[in-house]
């Protein structure tokens, strides 16, 4: 039987984690996710919103990151190389270049979607998500809009979130 988390392109944490977190490290890479971004990151850090055309968007995103980020589809498991990126920098919004997670956030949940514990303050925004009956906490990139995924309440202590991004929503910037 397929469970509604499955179908919602985002299923239960079940892999390996990283390091146990302590809540004062989870502050520190709130607060000093620059030490991560390269100097010459080319990446924007205003978050004034940016409003484009559809037709705009089509032109400026590959087809699948069009479906994900305008569409709010989903990837599949699996498909992404940013699920098994380890080097040290910034995984910024594909769509307009706002930083929303650090390479620190980040964590091997078992889904096959890159998975982070915290964000970026100020750098997303939430709605509920009603698509598969049961209510879900959707993410979206602040300045464009852009969907990147749901968050889940079976992440690894010290937040018990999981931020399940698909990984074409996403732009990795190593440090």
């Amino acid at each position: 039987m397929i469970t509604p988390f499955a179908l919602s392109g985002c299923g239960r944490a079940t892999g390996p984690v990283v390091a146990a977190a302590s809540d004062a490290n989870v502050d520190a890479m709130r607060q000093d996710w620059r030490t991560l971004l390269a100097p010459e990151a080319e990446v924007t850090l205003t978050l004034e919103p940016l409003r484009k055309t559809e037709a705009e968007w089509q032109a400026s995103l590959s087809p699948a990151a069009f479906k994900v980020l305008r569409e709010e589809g989903t990837e599949p498991p699996f498909s992404s190389p940013l699920d098994a990126e380890k080097r040290p920098g910034v995984f910024a919004c594909a769509g307009c270049g706002l930083p929303l997670f650090t390479s620190r956030m980040k964590f091997d949940s078992g889904t096959g979607w890159p998975s982070f514990i915290t964000h970026i303050p100020g750098h997303l925004g939430t709605r509920k998500d009603f698509k598969l009956i049961l209510p879900r906490t959707e993410y979206h990139c602040i300045r464009c809009g852009g969907h990147q995924g749901h968050v889940f309440d079976d992440g690894p202590p010290p937040t018990g979130q999981r931020w399940c991004n698909n990984g074409v929503a996403l732009r990795f910037v190593p440090a």
